[in-house]
């Protein structure tokens, strides 16, 4: 077993616009993006679980030719709102880390 985070070159979160978050899982090498997305440990459903919203919000995607995995939610507070505690969306990444790989 590998955390997510040990495994990918690159994990972040961002904007993509004022009501969606979206998240980026990048890998260097085939092997390990394989691997990855064959152990089932990561999709629409888990991602749903970690950010509390309905698994039919999670936007969610592997991208095969670039090596990557990218899911989108809405945010749970609209960019800039009072309660809104990362305006760029870079911090909401941290949860995916943990994730189990087998």
């Amino acid at each position: 077993m590998a955390k997510l985070g040990d495994l990918a070159s690159l994990i972040r979160s961002k904007n993509a616009g004022p009501f969606v978050l979206t998240f980026d899982i990048m890998f260097d090498e085939p092997e390990v993006y394989r691997r990855v997305k064959r152990s089932g440990a990561l999709g629409a459903e888990v991602v749903a679980g970690l950010y509390d919203v309905p698994a039919e919000d999670v936007r969610f995607f592997f991208c095969d030719n670039a090596l990557a995995i990218k899911a989108s939610i809405p945010r749970p507070v609209i960019q800039g709102d009072l309660g809104d505690a990362d305006g760029h969306g870079g911090q909401q990444f941290a949860p995916l880390i943990d994730i189990e790989i087998e």
